[in-house]
C-alpha cells in the first residue's frame, strides 16, 4: 500500500487497550464459527519442520525460508513454517478423518521475503484448516460451497464486533461475488492483476477469484502459487481451470481490495506430476511428502488459511497490520506512522 492510500486525518475507533481486548474477543469467536461451520477440530501446530523433506510450504515456489541448525540433532537443518499447506494434509491423514471433518490451528509463521509496509509483515499469524473430502467432491461447484460457509463466518464475526463496538459498522454485502482469473483479464484485458481486484472487488464488495496459479491468456497467471498445494491446472469443466482461489473484501477505510484468506482443493496425484512439470520442479518428487501423495498414501483435502491480524485489521477498521499484531518494522515505516497518527502495538 503506498503512502498516498493511507486514510486521510485516520483516529482509530478503538483505543490501544480497547484494541488489545477487541482482538481476543473476534478471535475467540472466529475460531468457534469456523470451527462449527466446517466440522474443524483444533490441533496443535508446529513451529518447524525439517527442511528437505517437502513439508514447508514454498508460497509461490521463490520465497527462502528462515532455516538453523540444531545442535543436539548434529547440526541438522530446520525451517521456520512459512504456513501448513502440506503439514495439514499429512496430518488429517494421519488422523484418519471422515471426508467433511477437518482440523484448524493457530499457525504462525516468519516470511522474511514478504514486503513490509501497512498490510504485510514478516510476522505472519493464519488459521491453517484442512478438510478431508472424497473425490467426487474435487469440482469447483463443491469449492465455492466451501467459500461460502466461510463468508458466512467472516460475515458472523462483523456483526459479532459491531454488537459490542456499534461505531465499527458493518460494510460487507450479504454475499459473496464468484468470479474466475481469466474472465477477469478479458474483462480488464489493459490492467495488471491487481489492478482488476481492485476493481471487481469495489464492484462487489467481496470476491472470490477462482483459478490462481495456471498461465492465462497472456501466459502469466494472475498471481502466485507453489506448484505442490493447491490444484490450479485442472479443468473445471467450464471452459476455466483451477480448483483454488482468494476470498478478497473491499476495504472502505483504505479504499482497495483486502486479501483475507487463500484456499483450494489440494492436488492429486495426476496434478501433482502436472505443475511439478510445468513449473520444472520435477526432482521434488523424490521428497518425503510428495512422494508419500504421488503414492497415494495421502487423504484428498480442501484448506486454505485466513490471516487472523488481517481479519481483525479488517473488522476493527485499523490503518496498519501492525496496529493488530507486533512485528518488527523499518525506520521508515515507524516515522511514517507516527506523523500519521497510527499506533502501532510495538515499535523498535
Amino acid at each position: 500500500m503506498s503512502k498516498e492510500a493511507y486514510p486521510k486525518n485516520y483516529k482509530p475507533i478503538l483505543g490501544e487497550k480497547e484494541t488489545e481486548h477487541a482482538i481476543v474477543l473476534l478471535k475467540n469467536f472466529f475460531q468457534t464459527a469456523l470451527s462449527t461451520e466446517l466440522n474443524l477440530t483444533r490441533v496443535t501446530a508446529p513451529l518447524f519442520v525439517r527442511s528437505g523433506t517437502g513439508v514447508n510450504d514454498d508460497l509461490n515456489g521463490v520465497e527462502r525460508p528462515v532455516r538453523f541448525p540444531v545442535k543436539t540433532l548434529g547440526d541438522q537443518k530446520l525451517e521456520i513454517v512459512q504456513s501448513l499447506a502440506k503439514w495439514k494434509r499429512l496430518k488429517v491423514t494421519e488422523l484418519g478423518l471422515e471426508p467433511g471433518f477437518g482440523i484448524y490451528t493457530d499457525m504462525n509463521a516468519i516470511r522474511p521475503d514478504d514486503d513490509m509496509d501497512a498490510l504485510h509483515s514478516l510476522y505472519v499469524d493464519q488459521w491453517d484448516w484442512e478438510m478431508a473430502i472424497k473425490d467426487v467432491d474435487r469440482t469447483v461447484f463443491y469449492l465455492h460451497e466451501i467459500v461460502k460457509k466461510v463468508y458466512r463466518c467472516i460475515k458472523r464475526a462483523e456483526f459479532y464486533v459491531y454488537d459490542f463496538y456499534p461505531k465499527l459498522k458493518p460494510t460487507l454485502p450479504e454475499n459473496i461475488k464468484f468470479l474466475f482469473s481469466d474472465d477477469l483479464q478479458r474483462e480488464y484485458p489493459n490492467l495488471a492483476p491487481k489492478e482488476r481486484e481492485r476493481e471487481a472487488a469495489k464492484k462487489y464488495g467481496a470476491i472470490f477469484i477462482t483459478g490462481i496459479g495456471a498461465a492465462l491468456d497472456d501466459g502469466k497467471p494472475h498471481d502466485g502459487r507453489a506448484p505442490d498445494y493447491d490444484d490450479w491446472i485442472t479443468e473445471t469443466g467450464d471452459g476455466h481451470k483451477g480448483l483454488n482461489g482468494d476470498i478478497i473484501v473491499w476495504n472502505e477505510l483504505l479504499q482497495q481490495p483486502f486479501e483475507l484468506s487463500s484456499m483450494g482443493i489440494r492436488v492429486s496425484p495426476e496434478s501433482l506430476k502436472a505443475q511439478l512439470k510445468e513449473r520444472g520442479c520435477e526432482d521434488r518428487e523424490k521428497l518425503m511428502f510428495h512422494s508419500k501423495l504421488l503414492k497415494g498414501q495421502l487423504v484428498q483435502t480442501l484448506g486454505g488459511g485466513i490471516g487472523q491480524s488481517r481479519l481483525c485489521m479488517f473488522l476493527l477498521k485499523k490503518a496498519h497490520i501492525g496496529e493488530t499484531q507486533v512485528s518488527i518494522w523499518s525506520e521508515e515505516i515507524l516515522a511514517d506512522c507516527k506523523k500519521r497518527g497510527i499506533k502501532l502495538l510495538q515499535l523498535n
